[in-house]
């Protein structure tokens, strides 16, 4: 027996599953043996005592989860961090193990009220007591970890716990002796994976299968090199033995119903000092404010929720609600986030909700200089479609030609400083880039309830619609068209061969002849397909109006391509007479400017049509600026594109039969953007019968 190794017991006297707080007590209450818990909890105790020394804490009536002693606290030499439990069911236990522990000679260091954290449950040492692994995600908090650091001053090593059935860090994380780990990284997310990996060699990480994770391998007690469990598969304890591990294995069935095994039910309460190591801990927090229709508009949800779904926590710590309708509301959060770099992550995705980091009024932006031109820093920050500003020398500047996945460059010029997005490629050397977060706000807008539903496009509410919902959303968009076209407005389509397949051309044709559209985007196979169906009727040698494939028609593309080729342009097609109809004879007809992006696949191509992607991004660019409404006609490709170079404000239809198109135009954010499901020949054709029952009278306009 080793005497310098003791462990804290409770005994089973009054234990049971007397409620739900975890997934594994679901259907298990009251349906636990007295008699086999026992039973189980004396054989564990007999093993134990073997190998060390236990004491035991008295058990009390109405805290049946007191035999899980991990919970206790955590300790580190004769300093003690009492538990602050999650659940009001466990929140009894705390002065019991606070009595022990006080006579027992520790000094007791307790935590806010409000800060939950579960003991050894959740913190985990090191066996080699080099550092502290701290989990947090479901009953600890991220912001206790810096008040153990400070306590205990020592490292701790923050892991985020995503899967619930392992709902504390004990039950799926078990450090062993000589610096081996027994874990299961499933129930860890990406970032704490890999901390775990840089902390530890690959020789020394055992990962286990899920067949030994529920049945709680890891929920182990390690002394010297006995492991102590409750089962493992015949491989686990093969390669335990092959790392000096024996595994003792005892039932503990009785326990695991209500989510605990043999680490649970222990609490090691000798755990020496490394007087030559000391605190360190990368939590970081930030306060900031959050602005708006905060509870109609489901922001404050989406900020909470966008929090810990990137591995951070969140306090509120003030909250004022708007008190009349058109009033707007304010949160000041404190966000923490295990590193530097996950803060950043999560402050880049509020920023894009319009939250402001509020230390940042007295901090101007980080900058860093272009030293290889088309390249940014390292650390720089990608812009968004809402319109942005950012802090230099203590007054704030507005970003130009905002756009999204671009950088923020910052140009001295003699007017003054001029921050404006750009696309890294375009980057030069003498220019500055914004790095980091700090000093960075977006705009939002924060109108009332009546505001959003008379400006906005009210059926955007879902972001996608189906087909069941086409004719409400025909109806809206056509009186925004008319609307635009009548204000002096600017509608800019792109658009995919589909539209002439599904026989839209000709009401897309309508649209532009009418003034509707002001600038066309597509790719080669758009127009080529449009000018087929206008010399020869087909579209892919198809006959539009029988829908019946022509003889040699899968020449007709070619054919045409060619003649546009001895023509030299489109326009010079139409001003001959060759090209007498269609989406392209009504742009050049109309003067709607045009651009077509070339790619990989295309036949020919026209002579249009522009081969260098870098100068069609530019032009489409150069199109699309000024924009009040785009739509989007099924064009996967180039929908996307366009997405991204179009700031927050502009509104977009995405039409498509894919989904999954409509939905990645739809998840860029904007409350301006819908995307609808359905058969885009269809919807121009019911969007040109809508706009004909309009009488708003047409008076054009020069382009």
């Amino acid at each position: 027996m080793d005497s310098r190794i003791r462990f804290l017991m409770c005994a089973p006297d009054h234990y049971d599953v007397d409620y739900v707080i975890n997934p594994w007590m679901e259907g298990n209450i009251h349906k636990s043996s007295r008699d086999r818990a026992v039973e189980q909890w004396e054989q564990l105790h007999h093993i134990l005592k073997e190998h060390a020394i236990v004491d035991l804490v008295s058990p009390h009536k109405g805290v049946p989860d007191m035999v899980f002693t991990a919970n206790a606290g955590l300790l580190l030499g004769k300093t003690v961090v009492l538990s602050r439990f999650l659940h009001k069911e466990r929140q009894a236990e705390e002065p019991y193990f606070k009595q022990w522990f006080e006579e027992n000679g520790y000094t007791v260091h307790e935590l806010p009220k409000d800060l939950p954290f579960e003991g050894a449950g959740d913190a985990l040492l090191d066996r080699e007591g080099r550092w502290l692994w701290a989990g947090y995600g479901f009953r600890t908090e991220l912001d206790s970890h810096p008040y153990l650091a400070k306590w205990l001053d020592i490292e701790v090593l923050s892991l985020r716990l995503i899967d619930e059935r392992f709902y504390h860090l004990d039950t799926c994380f078990c450090p062993l002796k000589d610096g081996y780990l027994l874990y299961y990284p499933p129930a860890f997310d990406s970032y704490s994976n890999r901390v775990i990996e840089m902390r530890v060699p690959a020789h020394k990480r055992i990962a286990i299968s899920e067949p030994d994770a529920v049945n709680f391998a890891c929920n182990a007690v390690n002394v010297d090199h006995i492991v102590v469990m409750n089962k493992a598969s015949e491989e686990l304890k093969a390669r335990l033995a092959d790392a000096g591990f024996r595994v003792l294995e005892t039932p503990l069935t009785e326990f695991l119903k209500a989510g605990g095994a043999a680490k649970c039910l222990t609490l090691r309460v000798t755990e020496p000092v490394r007087e030559e190591l000391h605190a360190n801990v990368s939590v970081e927090s930030r306060v900031l404010r959050i602005q708006g229709h905060l509870l109609d508009s489901g922001l404050i949800n989406r900020a909470l929720d966008l929090i810990t779904d990137n591995g951070g926590s969140f306090q509120v710590l003030d909250f004022q609600l708007g008190e009349q309708r058109q009033s707007t509301s304010q949160a000041d959060v404190k966000v923490s986030a295990p590193s530097h770099e996950v803060m950043e992550s999560i402050i880049s995705h509020l920023i894009d909700l319009g939250a402001v980091d509020l230390p940042q009024d007295e901090r101007d932006v980080k900058l860093e200089p272009v030293i290889q031109p088309g390249v940014a820093p390292d650390d720089f920050y990608v812009s968004t479609i809402y319109p942005t500003e950012i802090r230099i020398n203590g007054k704030w500047l507005k970003v130009q030609n905002q756009r999204m996945d671009g950088a923020i460059a910052i140009t001295q010029t003699p007017t003054g400083v001029v921050a404006r997005c750009k696309i890294l490629r375009d980057l030069e050397v003498g220019e500055s880039v914004v790095v980091d977060v700090q000093g960075i706000r977006t705009i939002r807008k924060t109108e009332s309830r009546e505001q959003r539903n008379s400006q906005e496009f009210s059926f955007m509410s879902a972001g996608v619609s189906s087909e069941r919902r086409v004719e409400l959303v025909v109806e809206q968009v056509a009186w925004e068209l008319r609307k635009i076209r009548d204000a002096g407005g600017k509608v800019a389509v792109t658009a995919g061969p589909v539209v002439i397949h599904t026989g839209g051309g000709e009401h897309l044709a309508q649209l532009i002849r009418e003034g509707y559209v002001q600038a066309l985007l597509g790719g080669n196979a758009i127009a080529v397909h449009d000018i087929e169906q206008a010399m020869m009727g087909t579209s892919l040698g198809v006959d539009m109006k029988r829908g019946v494939a022509v003889r040699g028609g899968h020449r007709h593309h070619l054919k045409v391509i060619n003649t546009m080729r001895r023509y030299g342009s489109i326009a010079k097609a139409v001003e001959a007479g060759i090209i007498k109809s269609g989406v392209m004879y009504e742009c050049v007809s109309n003067g709607v400017p045009f651009c077509l992006a070339g790619s990989i696949r295309d036949d020919g191509p026209l002579p249009d049509t522009e081969m260098d992607l870098i100068k069609a991004q530019t032009e489409y660019a150069r199109l699309l600026k000024g924009a009040d409404m785009i739509l989007m006609l099924s064009s996967m490709l180039h929908s996307i594109g366009v997405g991204n170079m179009t700031p927050a404000g502009v509104k977009m239809v995405c039409v498509d039969i894919n989904p999954a198109v409509v939905t990645k135009l739809s998840d860029r954010g904007s409350i301006e953007s819908v995307g609808v499901v359905t058969d885009v020949g269809l919807f121009l054709s019911l969007l040109m019968q809508q706009l004909q029952k309009l009488t708003s009278p047409y008076i054009g306009k020069v382009v």
